[in-house]
Order: structure tokens, then C-alpha cells, then sequence
């Protein structure tokens, strides 16, 4: 099998390392494809997105990368863009001046009428969100994260769908939901039909084992083999923000996939979708 990740952070967004550090882990590991995603949601910025003014740079460096280590690995340029209701959309007409190959579209933040938080941040601040803009009300945020991940799926423009249930994070700790409860189960289902009417690629993402914040991979089981029913083609990403987690757990991500019933990983490569079989 070809060996592929489109999920890459850098030090031009929350990663440790450099875009070089990264494609020199990544050629070590024996990758042949490598996609940067940085954070963003352009124009806006925060802490951990790739700031506005720096866009331009992030293209340029990975663009220059692209073009030096061309004998030894593909290199693709992209960005993992954040679902905001009214703020953000993952689209490529948004980013058009930068070029990119592709987009991952992200939902990282819930929100109602009290604020929005991060779901995906420390164990802290999301029961301090829980409690401060929700009332303690676990199933509401779960509900309402699934419903902005729907309407992302409806209204953006984007290649790979990313780690589907992050809301799972922090829960382990926290336990504001339950996975076996009906209504968190009709979620999962109304959500994996409108991901395959978005024709889009579903991440398996590893990056909560990379991180330790979960032992477990994007999406679950469960959800995993609603989307395989419903016919959502899968890839395997990262989500590495270091070096050392380029590869984290693919095994484990090639092994969910097969149990839940793919015979075959979908891959981009020049400017089209490919697939292999496991």
C-alpha cells in the first residue's frame, strides 16, 4: 500500500515541529504522500489557527518543500479549515489566491446563544463550557455539535471530512453523554446520511492516541460502520502535530477500517481520488 497522510500540523499553527521536520519524519517513515492541513479560518485567527498575514508564507514554505524534496515524497498543500456558524466555511473559493490541493473541514468549536467553546481543549475548559454556555447540559452540546457538523457538510466545499465524532475527547473524563443512548445513536445515523450525500472522504483519525487524550480513533466503531453502509469512502490520517506521531497507530486505523467492512482506503494524488485496497 501506498503510505499517505493529509493531516499535518506545523509550527505555522499549534504543531511542534516545522513543515521540513515533518516531511524529513515523514520520508524516515517511508511515506509517499504527504499533505499539510494547517488550522484556519481565513481571514480570522486565533491562537492556534495559522495567523491571516501568514497564509501567504505557510503556501510559499510548503510550496518550496514540494518543489525540493520532489525525488523523495509528494508533498501537497492544504488547510484544515473550522466550521463557525456565520464566522467560517470550508471552502475553496475562500482560499482561492493560496491554491491549495484541498481542504479538510473541521468542527472544533460548539455554540448556542450564551458563546461557543472549543470542544476539542484541555479537560478543564470544555467542562468550564459545558457548565458556563450549556447548564450542564451534555446532550445539548452533542446535539449541537453533529448539527454544525451537518450543516458544514451541506454547505462546504472541502476533500476530507475531519475526526467526525470529536466530541468523544474529552467524554472518557467528563462523561457528559453516553454512546449507548438512542438519541446520541440517531445523531450518528442522520449524520453519516448527510455525509454521503457531501461526497466526501471520512477521516480515520488517530490523533487522540497520539495526544493521550483517548484510546480509540475518529470515527468509533459504531459510527464507522454507519458510514460504511452509507457508502462514505475513508482515508487514514494523523492529525500529527509532532514529528514522532506522523504514523501514530495506523495499524489500528487500518484494523477499524476492516472491521467495520472497507476493503479499500481512498488517497488524493495528482489533483484526483484514488483508492487501494487493505
Amino acid at each position: 500500500m501506498l503510505k499517505t497522510n493529509y493531516h499535518t500540523h506545523s509550527t505555522f499553527c499549534d504543531g511542534n515541529n516545522t513543515p521540513e521536520e515533518m516531511v524529513k519524519s515523514a520520508i524516515k517513515r517511508g511515506f509517499d504522500i504527504l499533505g499539510f492541513s494547517s488550522h484556519s479560518m481565513y481571514p480570522y485567527s486565533s491562537l492556534w489557527h495559522v495567523p491571516a498575514q501568514q497564509h501567504s508564507a505557510y503556501s510559499d514554505e510548503i510550496r518550496r518543500l514540494q518543489r525540493e524534496y520532489t525525488d523523495k515524497i509528494k508533498i501537497y498543500l492544504g488547510f484544515e479549515v473550522d466550521y463557525i456558524h456565520k464566522i467560517s466555511v470550508p471552502s475553496m473559493k475562500t482560499f482561492t489566491e493560496f491554491s491549495p490541493d484541498y481542504l479538510i473541514g473541521s468542527v472544533h468549536f460548539v455554540q448556542n446563544d450564551c458563546g461557543m467553546f472549543a470542544i476539542d481543549d484541555t479537560t478543564d475548559n470544555v467542562r468550564d463550557g459545558i457548565k458556563n454556555i450549556y447548564n450542564n447540559d451534555g446532550k445539548q452540546v452533542v446535539c449541537d455539535y453533529f448539527e454544525a457538523q451537518r450543516h458544514m457538510l451541506q454547505k462546504g466545499d472541502f476533500l476530507i471530512w475531519g475526526h467526525p465524532d470529536l466530541v468523544r475527547k474529552r467524554n472518557a473524563t467528563l462523561q457528559f453523554f453516553s454512546e449507548q443512548d438512542n438519541w446520541y445513536c440517531e445523531q450518528l445515523k442522520e449524520t453519516a446520511k448527510t455525509a454521503a450525500h457531501a461526497q466526501v472522504i471520512a477521516e480515520i483519525n488517530t490523533g487522540a492516541i497520539a495526544r493521550g487524550a483517548m484510546d480509540d480513533v475518529y470515527p468509533s466503531p459504531y459510527f464507522l460502520q454507519l458510514l460504511h453502509d452509507e457508502g462514505v469512502p475513508v482515508t487514514i490520517s494523523s492529525d500529527a502535530h509532532t514529528a514522532q506521531d506522523i504514523d501514530c497507530a495506523f495499524d489500528r486505523a487500518l484494523a477499524a477500517a476492516t472491521n467495520a467492512g472497507y476493503r479499500e482506503i481512498h488517497y488524493f494524488d495528482n489533483g484526483s481520488i484514488k483508492s487501494q485496497a487493505i
